[in-house]
């Protein structure tokens, strides 16, 4: 009996989600704020192209375990083996604009 196994392909409606360390988020004092600016972030960016914002996804440990920031990943930085650390809330705008950078 070779039968093969049907493999289906789905495409998702929005862009690739966005991966956040959940312990390093957990650890940060103001790690609500962070992910909420973010979140606040990636919206604001969709609503400017036009599409639905990623996801926000909590993920468990990156291995990377910096003192003082968040490890966070996306299609785009993964695809470059790079991750972005989040120091605090204020940084959340140029992560998104690293997190989505689109591949030319």
């Amino acid at each position: 009996m070779n039968t093969k196994p049907h493999l289906t392909i789905a495409r998702a409606k929005r862009p690739a989600p966005i991966f956040v360390c959940r312990k390093c988020l957990k650890r940060a004092d103001d790690g609500r704020d962070i992910k909420r600016a973010l979140k606040a972030g990636l919206k604001e960016l969709a609503e400017e192209r036009g599409e639905r914002p990623p996801r926000v996804v909590m993920t468990d440990c990156f291995g990377l375990c910096p003192k003082r920031a968040v490890v966070t990943a996306s299609e785009a930085t993964l695809s470059r083996n790079e991750y972005v650390l989040l120091p605090d809330e204020d940084a959340a705008g140029e992560a998104v604009s690293l997190l989505t950078a689109r591949k030319i």
